[in-house]
């Protein structure tokens, strides 16, 4: 119950510090590429079940569903603005509806793709499925796009046994160090 008040008291406060910046890169997305400025990715929340997750689009919209280090180029994807919203995380923004609707929430494991099986099922194993999938997290901050499968699954049982405020309080703070040296992001 305190995660989900610090959540809202959170993401309450978030949209509104987002609010101008989100106007201004919905503007930017629908002015340099063909489709939506939303993005809405079919995702794997808590206990097994799928939510329809927001992202401001950063690839063009003929882009395969698959996680972006399966796109074998992924570069030829990427919309003109998609490279700096990546980098920057901004394309994270919207996600901060998911987190009021009570489907993620701060700090948690990354949502996995609803096609993504075996991270899923590995998770499942491992108890982190009972968790709500998060903005940031653990595994977020200790490599992105750049760790292998079998770590990101042991950050995701650490983050589970270590969970509690002062570590969530923890994660946004380094998130916002990760974010501001582009480390990990690999398109």
């Amino acid at each position: 119950m305190q995660k989900r008040c610090f959540d809202i008291i959170f993401a309450l406060i978030a949209s509104a510090c987002a609010i101008v910046p989100a106007v201004v890169i919905w503007l930017i997305i629908v002015s340099t590429s063909v489709g939506p400025a939303i993005y809405w990715s079919r995702r794997v929340g808590r206990q097994g079940k799928f939510f329809m997750m927001p992202k401001f689009r950063s690839m063009r919209i003929d882009t395969p569903e698959v996680a972006t280090d399966k796109l074998g180029d992924a570069n030829r994807y990427i919309t003109p603005f998609g490279s700096f919203l990546r980098r920057t995380s901004l394309d994270e923004l919207p996600q901060i509806y998911s987190v009021l609707r009570g489907d993620m929430s701060i700090v948690g494991p990354r949502p996995a793709l609803h096609n993504q099986h075996e991270l899923i099922a590995k998770r499942a194993a491992l108890g982190v499925g009972q968790l709500r999938p998060g903005v940031t997290g653990w595994a977020q901050i200790n490599g992105r796009d750049e760790i292998a499968l079998r770590d990101k699954l042991r950050f995701d049982q650490e983050y589970l046994a270590r969970q509690s405020l002062f570590f969530d309080l923890k994660i946004i703070v380094l998130t916002v160090v990760t974010v501001v040296r582009s480390r990990g992001v690999s398109h």
